[in-house]
């Protein structure tokens, strides 16, 4: 306490005195302002080990020279900018740190594209429809599908690749459908509300594959073998929970994927000692009406009720511009109130730049409804007392620069909004919300976006380390485990610390 007064005396009586004279200012006083603005940046009160400041200084010198190229990769549109980017030595460098946890992923874009087509849709029973507003359906049958409204003549793959000459450029198309990735992105996504009509089709396309029982086992071993490769060492993962089919046509309700993923994720984690483990956030869409939201609440409450290992909390989901608001949903989102108990929020708020409409005040709705943590909160700059009272709940922002780049919120990821977040030291950690829409994988590329694009020069090691850590310190965990998770990846940060100086 005694040391915060002396800050804030020494801090007052600098402002005062640069205020108010009118000679030369005094360089040390210059001097200690700029290390005190320094200090209220992210990671700017970390202190770095002597092999830790040697690695900073490469790192400085390596970012000094990105940033006077030619061609400055965060400002150009990241379909464009990633071949580039994974020759850039920032971006190999952190693809051997470790990023602690991924907070904000979509089940549905967990695994990369590539190995749903080349693996997934060449097993037996595959099923295709191409529909009528040029996108496609998967299913898994033992029999022919019926029709339905949006597929009225299903395909089994395997007959029709054994007709096709070029099975490589069919497999590239289905992979079309899956992902927004194209080679002319202002091209083929002139507005967001095109690239949002993209965005989700191929949520739509990819579910027929994913829900398919034996595939989502295998789909969710998969994901998190994705995100070890990448170092990453826990995951949080936003999941509607979507009715899972067996080959026969049985349907599983929630409980049986939620039994599932629990199994999965002990698999996985006696499999690898040194990924700590995986839960879920109930995710469901903000185009339902109020009694479906409310219905979706009380199930969400009887779940981590059931599973509280495993259930961390529930969200709302979808494109927050063309959505309902989260005042729209009060009477449900309040019911957990009303029961006396606890349901924690991770709300989606804030992905708009409609500043001043109602999608706008999500921002401090998510707030009063006490949010444990913001997802992608890219309008909270524009507001000072949501901003404020964030900061003093020490609610973090889940920021995902590649996604509100691709979904066109911003272009130039200098402009981001985060900028002003970062400088002011904003509880924030960093995630990839849909990677395989992106082409990515893990966590890598969106710490290059935020570490190179939107920290700038300023941002250095100290800044990596501390979103790194916040990344578990911010998680749903309990405080034991976070302990646990915090000496594991610790330890693992020594590592990666002697490797590099």
């Amino acid at each position: 306490m005694v040391l915060l007064l002396q800050a804030v005396v020494t801090t007052v009586s600098l402002l005062w005195s640069v205020r108010v004279t009118d000679a030369m200012p005094d360089p040390v006083q210059r001097e200690l302002l700029m290390r005190q603005e320094t200090s209220r940046q992210t990671g700017g009160r970390v202190t770095l080990t002597p092999a830790e400041q040697k690695l900073d200084a490469h790192l400085h010198r390596l970012k000094e020279q990105e940033m006077s190229a030619a061609q400055f990769l965060p400002a150009i549109h990241f379909f464009k900018a990633k071949p580039l980017i994974e020759k850039s030595s920032i971006f190999k460098l952190l693809q051997e740190m470790p990023k602690g946890a991924a907070l904000h992923i979509h089940s549905s874009t967990l695994v990369n594209v590539e190995w749903l087509v080349k693996n997934i849709t060449y097993r037996p029973n595959c099923y295709i429809c191409f529909t009528w507003d040029n996108s496609v359906r998967f299913f898994f049958s033992d029999r022919q599908p019926f029709p339905r409204w949006d597929c009225f003549y299903w395909q089994l793959l395997q007959t029709l690749r054994a007709k096709i000459r070029d099975p490589t450029l069919f497999d590239n198309s289905l992979m079309q459908h899956l992902t927004l990735f194209t080679e002319d992105p202002e091209g083929a996504y002139p507005n967001q509300d095109v690239v949002w009509q993209k965005f989700e089709k191929a949520f739509i396309a990819t579910a027929g594959l994913i829900t398919h029982a034996p595939v989502l086992r295998e789909y969710f071993y998969k994901g998190l073998g994705e995100l070890l490769h990448d170092n990453i060492m826990y995951l949080e993962l936003r999941s509607g929970l979507s009715r899972t089919y067996e080959l026969d046509g049985t349907i599983h309700d929630k409980v049986w994927t939620v039994k599932m993923f629990q199994e999965v994720t002990k698999k996985f984690t006696e499999d690898h000692p040194d990924f700590l483990g995986a839960r879920i956030i109930i995710s469901v869409h903000r185009a339902l009406g109020v009694s479906d939201v409310k219905a979706a609440v009380k199930e969400a409450i009887q779940l981590q009720k059931d599973f509280p290992d495993v259930v961390a909390g529930f969200d709302m989901v979808g494109r927050e511009d063309s959505g309902r608001t989260l005042w729209f949903f009060r009477e449900a989102l309040s019911l957990p109130a009303e029961l006396g108990v606890t349901l924690p929020y991770f709300f989606h708020a804030g992905e708009t730049d409609d500043e001043g409409t109602a999608v706008d005040q999500n921002i401090l709705d998510a707030l009063l409804f006490n949010t444990t943590r913001i997802g992608h909160g890219y309008a909270l700059a524009h507001h000072p007392l949501a901003k404020e009272l964030s900061r003093k709940r020490n609610v973090a922002v889940e920021l995902c620069p590649i996604s509100n780049q691709v979904l066109k919120l911003v272009s130039d990821l200098r402009n981001h909004p985060a900028a002003v977040l970062m400088s002011e030291g904003h509880p924030m950690v960093i995630s990839s919300d849909d990677p395989s829409m992106f082409g990515t994988t893990g966590l890598v590329y969106d710490f290059y976006q935020a570490f190179v694009g939107i920290g700038g020069l300023k941002a250095n090691l100290g800044t990596l380390k501390e979103l790194a850590a916040n990344s578990i310190r911010f998680s749903s965990l309990p405080a034991h485990l976070k302990e646990t998770g915090l000496a594991m990846w610790q330890k693992k940060w020594d590592a990666f610390i002697v490797d590099h100086s």
